[in-house]
């Protein structure tokens, strides 16, 4: 069979290369075996593969000029140009390394090959191969990293996997989310680790007094970390030395750490070696700190030494190699005290690291060149007997026919979300899941079982998974109370001696539901994640609490409730440092601090979602800081695809002579989005505690809205504007000035336009101080210092009269404009604004039209004027913004869908855009519903529309 490895630089010094060398080599003792590299980056190859192995580069990148290895006639300056230009296959997002050079020598090298199977090792290599290579190929790709989280340079394997023969992972966890994302469209999915190179390996002795750590020197390997935990371990085990084995970018910064911790005399620096196998077995215990690590070949190599092993317990390599408490200590991710005290404890423990190295040893036959060589030959000629059997392209086109009917208008199917790390994968895990996923209502998604969600928002869910708790803890008479902290969900109080219990308890009351436990360890890092029916073993490890919740997913599978929202059961205890034992120490901090005195644990009852739980009298007092106050919601909105409103808008334009255009043409071209309804699904979901809700219009009701709901209003423009100004108006900047004279408007609101969303769950506090004060969000946006001109923008002009009104008042110029976000507003403060600027802001009402006579009093004048007046101070928030017209903005869409990074949001359409407005129109009917898939209590009909009328849904307390 012949077979052929693609790398990108086969002359890189990183772990892709290295397994992909131990793997050809051996493969080549039965088969032909090539590997194909596309650039050729130094001039001396680090790894070298066995002689049977033919190594061919295809661009030299050592000269000068990037240029073709083989003979070429071309002018040796056409093949910077080229390179230069941008791959048309690969997007410089994913990769940038590529570019139309290498597109045209790969599709060269591949035109005419004979080989059977060609592997790739990166996405964007997988996507040139099945672009680029002869149907007869089979196309494998070996993914090497962790695919869920990969970002924007995984976006070729949703896009392109439909077409390949087959997948490779290097962890269970990797094809379970690959069968989740790419469903019926998925090739063939297989996990196949990467094998231990042959030849002797020898063992360590285990009585060197040296640990090793080995890896590329940059950020996703975190030695830093292991210098950090080190610092700890030297001031106990001075005689102890931690040998680092590798190079990078961060070499540099690491040897001033090593510096700066005064660690030189026990850390050594020593850069890449060829002999790691000799290396590992000079140490008594080995470690990892990568923040991912897919496989973790150092990890085999340091047990086929005997070495037992510290690493994080990070995505998803180290579970995969390390035997957790058997063959090594496996810590959270980033807890860097917790990789400290475990390698204190194996160097104590020499009992512990002889039995460790003697299992470690053991166990790692299943890595062997031998059993990992006959899985890959097994599914090779698997995949040959397929396509000789004339099969493989039917199953294939029917793959992408899947894959296209499921993905975006970008090609890409939606990632599904990964599985929490520390999920525990044992045998009673799967068969319970199995058994629960027969059932209606739960499926699988993120790894783990969901319900399927139906009406409830995510501060629903906070509050059923605090029931889900109460419920267990009440009924097995463990006491207990509901504490305040800084985070939505909730957190309840039980006291450490009822750690078994509450273990015991959960696992009786949830044994076949689908409800998860995480077991946090004493800086609040999940340690395991198990149904809560199994977690009763858990109870033997030193914990501070367990998080409860069950999974809520949207039918679309693009909005998951998960663990964020789960209820934590805290085990407080007595503080060992009170000889008094007069207070008890809480794992984490509460809003009345971590050590409370045991004369205030006076109880009472707090309602929580129509439900009244115990707390104590502390948590129930409006504590400094709280936002104890209503606050309402603004907009401001316009159907423009309305025939009436435009023809009132026409005549307005025909008065003033200015030029009309037909209302049923300006109706077809200005179509309304229904983003008003998103924006209200935002606030239903992540803003409850809003009270009222004000839309300000011009004789115009949404059709969906329910106008007997009792916190949402329709305002008329006749209703604020009064005497002043003129109606009907056109001009936004009119409108604004005029809200604070809705009646009923509570003092403190937020302004909304309706393309500004809430993106995730967020607390009045973001917005206001407790002592009333607004806060506004300043955008790095300079407004031109130049005077008001004619080539202004109406909002510019605006902004540059604010700055003349505020320069002339308080002596100082402004610079910037504003972000795109709810603008926190005080209605006494747009009350004094009309007084004080009372021209200004009088013309601005009487201009119809946008004029250059207007300010803009709701998006900037207040917030400038509530500064200088210590009414609105500068605050901070994550604003993220689309605009929806232009393409190069797409990308941005798609990140915010799948990570939901931002606590707000906007998507504009500026008309200078290259995106279609059709386009524009199916981009926003695909989004918004997928962010926002629950229909609000505010739309007619609804499911939560019917609970809110039937009194299931709270007021939220404030």
């Amino acid at each position: 069979m012949r077979i052929t490895f693609l790398l990108t630089t086969a002359d890189a010094v990183g772990g892709t290369e290295r397994a992909v060398f131990n793997q050809a080599s051996e493969l080549a003792a039965r088969h032909d075996v090539r590997v194909l590299s596309v650039f050729k980056s130094k001039r001396e190859q680090f790894f070298t593969p066995h002689e049977r192995v033919r190594l061919d580069y295809l661009i030299d990148l050592t000269s000068a000029t990037p240029r073709p290895l083989r003979p070429t006639r071309v002018d040796d300056a056409v093949w910077p140009g080229l390179a230069a230009q941008p791959s048309r296959i690969v997007d410089r997002s994913w990769e940038a390394a590529f570019n139309r050079l290498s597109d045209l020598e790969l599709e060269l090298a591949l035109q005419d090959t004979d080989t059977d199977v060609l592997v790739t090792t990166t996405p964007a290599l997988m996507a040139l191969a099945v672009e680029l290579a002869p149907a007869h190929v089979i196309t494998v790709h070996q993914e090497h990293r962790v695919s869920e989280l990969r970002g924007t340079s995984g976006e070729p394997l949703r896009s392109h996997a439909a077409r390949l023969d087959a997948l490779a992972v290097l962890s269970e966890r990797t094809r379970d989310w690959f069968a989740e994302t790419l469903g019926d469209a998925a090739p063939r999915l297989e996990v196949v680790p990467n094998a231990l190179p042959s030849g002797f390996r020898p063992r360590s002795t285990l009585q060197t007094r040296t640990v090793v750590i080995a890896g590329r020197l940059v950020a996703e390997k975190q030695i830093d970390h292991a210098v950090t935990a080190w610092a700890t371990v030297a001031r106990h085990h001075p005689d102890w030395q931690l040998r680092i084995f590798g190079d990078g970018p961060l070499s540099g910064a690491l040897r001033r750490q090593i510096d700066m911790l005064g660690l030189h005399d026990c850390v050594q620096l020593n850069g890449n070696s060829k002999h790691l196998a000799e290396e590992w077995a000079k140490a008594s215990i080995a470690t990892l700190t990568s923040r991912n690590e897919a496989f973790g070949l150092v990890l085999a190599e340091a047990h086929a030494a005997g070495v037992p092993v510290v690493s994080y317990d990070s995505p998803n390599g180290p579970r995969e190699v390390v035997i957790d408490g058997q063959t090594g200590i496996l810590v959270p991710p980033g807890d860097t005290d917790a990789l400290a005290s475990a390698l204190m404890f194996l160097i104590r423990d020499a009992e512990a690291r002889r039995r460790m190295g003697a299992a470690a040893l053991a166990s790692v036959n299943r890595f062997s060149p031998a059993v990992v060589t006959a899985t890959w030959e097994r599914i090779f000629h698997e995949l040959v007997a397929e396509r000789d059997s004339g099969r493989r392209a039917a199953a294939k086109a029917e793959r992408q026919a899947v894959h296209a009917f499921h993905s975006g208008p970008d090609g890409m199917v939606p990632a599904a979300a990964a599985a929490p790390a520390t999920t525990v994968r044992s045998s009673d895990q799967r068969a319970l899941e199995r058994e629960l996923l027969k059932r209606r209502g739960l499926v699988s998604d993120g790894g783990q079982v969901c319900r399927l969600l139906d009406w409830e928002s995510p501060w629903d869910v906070v509050q059923q998974n605090l029931a889900l708790v109460a419920d267990v803890l009440e009924a097995a008479g463990i006491p207990y109370f509901v504490v305040r902290d800084h985070l939505v969900r909730h957190t309840v109080a039980v006291h450490a001696v009822y750690r078994e219990a509450v273990f015991k308890a959960l696992a009786e009351r949830y044994a076949r539901e689908p409800v998860y436990a995480a077991v946090l360890n004493e800086g609040q890092k999940t340690v395991a994640t198990v149904f809560a029916g199994l977690v009763a073993p858990y109870a033997d490890i030193p914990s501070s609490g367990v998080r409860v919740y069950q999974n809520l997913v949207s039918h679309s599978r693009t909005l998951r409730l998960g663990a964020v929202y789960g209820c934590t059961v805290s085990f407080w205890d007595t503080d060992p440092d009170d000889e008094s034992q007069s207070h008890l120490k809480a794992p984490t901090r509460t809003l009345i601090g971590d050590r409370v005195p045991t004369s205030a644990l006076h109880r009472t009852a707090l309602t929580l979602g129509n439900r009244q739980y115990p707390t104590i009298n502390a948590f129930r007092n409006v504590l400094h800081g709280d936002v104890g106050f209503p606050v309402d919601a603004v907009y401001t909105w316009v159907n423009g695809a309305d025939v009436s409103w435009l023809e009132r808008k026409n005549a307005v334009l025909a008065s003033m002579g200015l030029e009309t255009e037909d209302a049923a043409t300006s109706a077809a071209r200005f179509r309304d989005r229904d983003e008003l309804r998103y924006s209200l699904r935002s606030i239903d979901m992540y803003a409850p505690w809003i009270r009222n809700i004000y839309i300000v219009t011009d004789q115009q009701v949404p059709h969906w809205l329910d106008l007997s709901h009792p916190r949402v209003r329709v305002v008329d423009h006749t209703e604020i504007f009064g005497d002043r100004g003129a109606l009907p108006t056109y001009n936004s900047h009119a409108i604004e000035s005029q809200l604070h004279h809705i009646e009923g408007l509570a003092e403190h609101f937020l302004y909304f336009n309706d393309d500004v969303f809430v993106g995730r769950t967020l607390m009045p506090s973001v917005f206001f101080l407790g002592n009333g004060q607004a806060k506004h969000f300043m955008s790095p946006t300079s407004i031109p210092m130049a005077p008001p001109s004619h080539e202004d923008e109406f909002n510019i002009t605006a902004a540059k009269n604010n700055r003349a009104l505020i320069e002339r008042a308080f002596g100082q110029t402004l610079v910037h404009s504003f972000l795109h976000a709810p603008h926190p507003l005080r209605r006494s403060v747009l009350a004094d604004i009309e007084e004080y600027y009372h021209e200004a802001v009088a013309t601005t009402a009487g201009n119809q039209l946008r004029s250059r006579s207007d300010v803009s009093v709701a998006s900037s004048l207040h917030h400038y004027f509530g500064f200088h007046t210590q009414r609105s101070v500068p605050g901070s928030i994550s604003c993220g913004f689309v605009n929806v017209g232009l393409s190069e903005h797409a990308p941005r869409l798609n990140r915010i869908l799948t990570v939901r990074p931002h606590d707000v949001f906007c998507l504009n359409d500026y008309h200078d855009g290259d995106v279609p407005e059709d386009e524009q129109d199916a981009i926003l009917a695909a989004f918004l519903p997928s962010y926002f898939p629950v229909p609000s209590q505010f739309e007619t009909g609804s499911a939560r529309n019917r609970q809110a009328h039937a009194g299931y849904l709270p007021d939220w307390p404030l």
